[in-house]
């Protein structure tokens, strides 16, 4: 198995290959990280008619948009009353039909620009692993569906007919979600930013954040970037720097594997309505089938350390158990990217003062929520008014024990891993 091999990469086509930042420049909109929400934020201030600049330290999407699942899906892992709950009943109303509209977005997006990045639009499997696990499906159904959610309870045998697999006790059927190949769609988003008159570098990583005559000043190790308004979308990717604000967060690892290309026998089996999947274990796993036919698997974990081949070893038993058909298959690319996780799992928005912002914690619903995030933040700075947010800003923000919860996470997954892979045997 070939390491850092992103199989997304070898169907999101060619690279941007912009220029680095050289010398000093002046703008609207400064936008720092090229994910999702900076891309979307990039394309939307453009079509605004706001000068733009954004500064990508290494290449765009190589980070958590480029390194995930693809799954396409509306809402957040909290259910929406819970949502309500944590916010009070009209902003929680607020985020939840902000965050509903996600893969709308994301799917207009990719019909209104052209970006090939392999969209399907069947919907989304959150299968239960366990009794339990049905318990929480049917929760969260009888929640969505009053909300007037289009959303369906599957059992064991509509389940295994969805996934073709007989592991599930059942699943909850989203048919407002899709898959995508997520680095193509930032590529996209990238293109069609760049279309709009966005300035776009790569391998121009920020140094300095300051305020300087009133504007912001970003400072590269090639030039520095002026500007009336300042974005800081980095995520869990964020390089600490000068002036950068403290964003409290923790970081958790995911870990996918793929297979090579399945033969067209292999593949009749398996998922024929190409849904992407995810289960409810505590330590969760996904899997789906991208364009090329490849079987992607994935969970809990980090591959940039030497215990990673617990995390192979798993996937590979993991597999088999799911689809026995496919236990001889290999897996031939592995990769891991970081989620930005906030202990009532719900995004941030920090307001920097002088129309600035930074955004992050979608813990690992990125695709819909950056992009409808980035769009949401283009608006609000092109109107200069704060309406435009789906959630109210906050001055700081902050977590205890960041450290300690990242270690718990991995050590966690490893030790559950390395015991699933006994037990799958």
């Amino acid at each position: 198995m070939q390491l850092n091999s992103i199989a997304w990469s070898f169907s999101a086509g060619e690279p941007l290959d912009t220029d680095r930042l050289d010398g000093d420049t002046s703008t609207d909109l400064v936008i720092i990280g090229g994910g999702f929400t900076g891309c979307s934020a990039a394309l939307h201030a453009a079509e605004a008619g706001l000068g733009v600049c954004l500064l990508e330290a290494e290449t765009i999407g190589c980070g958590g948009s480029g390194r995930n699942v693809g799954l396409v899906n509306a809402g957040l892992w909290t259910p929406p009353e819970d949502v309500e709950q944590l916010l009070g009943a009209q902003e929680g109303r607020k985020l939840n039909e902000y965050l509903s509209g996600g893969p709308e977005l994301v799917f207009e997006l990719i019909r209104k620009h052209s970006i090939e990045c392999s969209a399907i639009r069947t919907g989304t499997l959150h299968c239960a692993h366990s009794g339990g696990g049905m318990r929480d499906l049917e929760r969260r159904y009888n929640q969505l569906r009053r909300y007037n959610v289009p959303v369906d309870i599957l059992d064991a045998s509509q389940t295994a007919a969805r996934t073709g697999s007989n592991a599930f006790e059942g699943a909850l059927f989203d048919p407002r979600a899709g898959t995508i190949n997520p680095l193509a769609y930032c590529r996209g988003l990238a293109r069609a930013a760049i279309k709009a008159s966005a300035k776009f570098c790569e391998k121009t990583p920020a140094t300095a954040i300051k305020r300087k005559n009133e504007r912001w000043l970003v400072v590269t190790p090639t030039g520095s970037v002026s500007a009336r308004c300042l974005m800081i979308a980095t995520n869990a990717y964020t390089i600490a720097t000068d002036g950068m604000p403290s964003m409290g967060h923790t970081r958790v690892d995911y870990c996918q594997f793929a297979t090579a290309p399945l033969s067209d026998h292999a593949r009749a089996s398996i998922l024929p309505g190409r849904e992407g999947c995810w289960d409810t274990a505590p330590v969760m796993s996904s899997f789906r089938l991208d364009r090329e036919g490849r079987l992607v698997i994935g969970g809990i974990g980090s591959l940039d350390h030497p215990a990673a081949s617990i995390h192979a070893r798993w996937a590979k038993r993991k597999l088999a158990s799911l689809f026995p058909q496919l236990a001889e298959e290999r897996l031939v690319h592995g990769w891991s990217g970081r989620i930005a996780m906030t202990r009532d799992h719900l995004p941030k928005i920090l307001e920097l003062g002088n129309s600035g912002y930074a955004v992050f914690g979608y813990s690992g619903r990125g695709i819909a929520p950056g992009s409808v995030f980035g769009k949401a933040v283009a608006q609000a700075i092109a109107a200069d008014t704060q309406s435009e947010l789906p959630l109210r800003s906050v001055e700081s923000y902050s977590e205890n024990f960041q450290r300690f919860r990242q270690m718990w996470f991995e050590g966690g997954a490893l030790a559950i891993h390395a015991l699933q892979s006994v037990k799958l045997g």
